[in-house]
């Protein structure tokens, strides 16, 4: 059994590192699949958008804090799930650092401590939706599908 129960052996096993599909389990998820990549800094939260995002037929990659992503992300996502606060590098930072080195990636915002402020900063660094957790499922593969759109 995996550390993250019976259901995790069904789940897409992507190398984060290429983006590639290891091994889909059960699941008839091709390569040309969107890329979702998904930066949190909540493990168990993590652990279950990388089980909702599969479970759509997303190609998923999940990363605990954006100086993560920025060393170890080598292939660009369709899309990215981004937790606004995270320890370090905050996710609207790494927004605006992506946005400045000319790689623009769709972002769905997700955070815990919502604010008009961080809403407003959210909206203008181009943010394709913003939710506040706990969030719905529907909504959430809702906004990635926007962004997939905006693409």
């Amino acid at each position: 059994m995996s550390p993250l129960g019976d259901s995790e052996s069904n789940v897409l096993r992507v190398d984060c590192s290429k983006a590639e599909v290891k091994d889909v389990g059960s699941l008839t998820t091709t390569t040309s699949s969107p890329l979702v990549y998904v930066i949190d800094d909540d493990a168990s939260l993590l652990r279950a958008l990388r089980r909702l995002l599969a479970a759509g037929g997303f190609r998923v990659c999940t990363f605990s804090s954006a100086e993560d992503f920025l060393e170890s992300a080598t292939m660009t996502p369709a899309c990215l799930v981004l937790d606004v606060h995270l320890g370090g590098l905050s996710g609207l930072d790494l927004q605006e650092h992506l946005l400045a080195s000319g790689r623009k990636i769709p972002v769905v915002f997700i955070t815990a401590h919502d604010d008009a402020t961080t809403r407003e900063r959210a909206q203008r660094a181009g943010a394709v939706d913003y939710l506040r957790k706990p969030f719905n499922d529907e909504l959430l593969i809702a906004g990635i599908q926007r962004a997939l759109d905006t693409d």
